[in-house]
């Protein structure tokens, strides 16, 4: 007695919402502008800012920014599959790369913030490094969602 095949089940990914982007970005913003006054009364110093970290961000940027370009060109432009492990490995690298760039960005805007009219020696050299990081986490967060929407495979209905 065989068994009748079981059909592949038919869902829908959705993309990653706006609202799940917003949420990430505020809670980072608010943990960054709380970083400042929590580290002083904790350790004595607030935490200093790098130029690698805001260069890592940008460098991952960058990344995810030519790996959507390629996976556009294989999908869309060429009409190509991937395979099924590294279509669902681009896909989750887009979405936890979306949420961890927009709680960076919020984060490290949240940090800046605390340094704007700051008197001290290094404020200024904070609030520009913050914001370069700022910067590299959104465009982090946009070359995520580039790269998410480039793995969607189009329907049979489309004509190549």
């Amino acid at each position: 007695m065989t068994q009748d095949p079981v059909p592949p089940p038919e869902g829908h990914l959705r993309p990653t919402t706006g609202a799940s982007l917003a949420l990430a970005a505020v809670v980072g913003l608010v943990g960054g502008w709380l970083l400042r006054p929590v580290s002083v009364r904790l350790g004595g110093t607030a935490p200093y800012v790098t130029w690698i970290q805001a260069l890592a961000l940008v460098f991952v940027a960058a990344v995810l920014a030519y790996v959507a370009w390629h996976t556009w060109q294989t999908i869309h432009v060429h009409r190509r599959r991937l395979e099924g492990d590294r279509a669902v490995n681009r896909l989750v690298l887009a979405r936890a790369c979306a949420l961890v760039g927009a709680l960076a960005a919020g984060g490290y805007a949240g940090y800046a913030v605390t340094w704007l009219g700051d008197a001290s020696e290094l404020a200024d050299e904070r609030l520009v490094r913050c914001g370069v990081a700022a910067v590299g986490a959104l465009l982090m967060m946009l070359a995520s969602l580039a790269l998410e929407r480039a793995c969607r495979v189009p329907s049979d209905d489309q004509a190549p």
